[in-house]
């Protein structure tokens, strides 16, 4: 091979991973999964909100953070590790049941009979707080006493009711949407629903501002908006 067409080779082939090296890393709660796919670009990775913050509150390579509730992202921001939040998107809170729905479930009340299976989002997470609102302005606690599994966060609260490994559970409506193939959804009054609100974050210590303002702009832009409002989100 020529010493010239190898130099060129070599030459291409290191801008390559530079430019891989360079992506845009987003943290982004769970629930946004189907969403944020469709906006391609940066490499993602998903969990739970107060997963994410602590990682980011210790040293991960964070780009901008998005996340479920405001609390992570304003806890992160009053320590000065990332930029002020923006509210980008809300949701709503459902009920779901296995499409076969053994147990009958067909409301809150419901949930209080003996032997029901109820999952949960575990307290601390987004959708964990949330639910505990709901259930409180519903006057529900005691439903509490019938959970048999608490989750990090929604997908794993969609997977035990989806496989029938609960007989209820609650999610956000944008993830019930997502799974209908695999649970029924029973809406919850509009009297319980807490404020669910997204907030996004550029990380203060990244090395990409520019690319990660320019995410959040793409986010709140026509583009994003269409993205969100498919999916099932409001809009603030």
């Amino acid at each position: 091979m020529r010493p010239l067409l190898l130099a060129a080779l070599l030459v291409s082939s290191a801008c390559g991973g530079s430019e891989e090296a360079r992506r845009l890393e987003v943290f982004a709660a769970s629930s946004l999964r189907e969403t944020f796919v469709e906006l391609e670009g940066p490499r993602y990775s998903f969990a739970g909100s107060d997963d994410l913050a602590l990682q980011i509150a210790e040293g991960a390579e964070a780009d901008v953070f998005a996340a479920a509730s405001p609390k992570a992202p304003e806890g992160l921001y009053e320590d000065g590790l990332v930029e002020r939040p923006r509210t980008f998107a809300t949701n709503r809170l459902v009920l779901i049941v296995p499409r076969e729905n053994e147990a009958r479930i067909q409301g809150l009340a419901d949930l209080r009979q003996p032997g029901v299976r109820l999952v949960l989002g575990d307290e601390g997470v987004p959708i964990g707080d949330y639910t505990r609102d709901a259930l409180s302005r519903a006057g529900a606690e005691n439903v509490l006493e019938n959970t048999v599994s608490f989750e990090d966060d929604v997908k794993g609260v969609v997977s035990k009711v989806a496989l029938d490994e609960a007989d209820a559970g609650f999610v956000y409506a944008t993830d019930a949407k997502a799974a209908a193939d695999d649970v029924s959804v029973i809406e919850l009054p509009a009297a319980i629903q807490p404020e669910v609100r997204y907030t996004v974050a550029v990380v203060a210590g990244s090395d990409r501002q520019d690319e990660a303002k320019a995410f959040v702009e793409r986010l709140l832009s026509r583009e994003g908006r269409a993205a969100l409002r498919e999916a099932g989100f409001g809009l603030p």
